[in-house]
C-alpha cells in the first residue's frame, strides 16, 4: 500500500490546495499501487451495492 501517511491540515477550505495534496499524492504512488487502490475501491463499492440491494442485473421489459 501507499508509503506512510499523510494529513493535510487547512485553516480555511481551499478546493484547489485539497487537489494539489491529493495530485501529489497520487503522483508518489508506482502504477502497481494505483490498480491496488483501484481494485480495493471497487471491491467496497460492489459490497456496498450488494448490501444496498442495487447489485441486480437490471431485466429488459418488452414493451406492447
Amino acid at each position: 500500500m501507499p508509503r506512510g501517511t499523510r494529513i493535510l491540515k487547512l485553516k480555511k477550505d481551499s478546493p484547489e490546495v485539497e487537489l494539489n495534496f491529493e495530485l501529489d499524492f497520487l503522483r508518489s504512488l508506482t502504477l502497481e499501487e494505483r490498480f491496488k487502490m483501484l481494485f480495493e475501491r471497487m471491491k467496497m463499492l460492489n459490497r456496498m451495492l450488494e448490501e444496498n440491494g442495487f447489485r441486480k442485473t437490471p431485466e429488459i421489459i418488452k414493451r406492447k
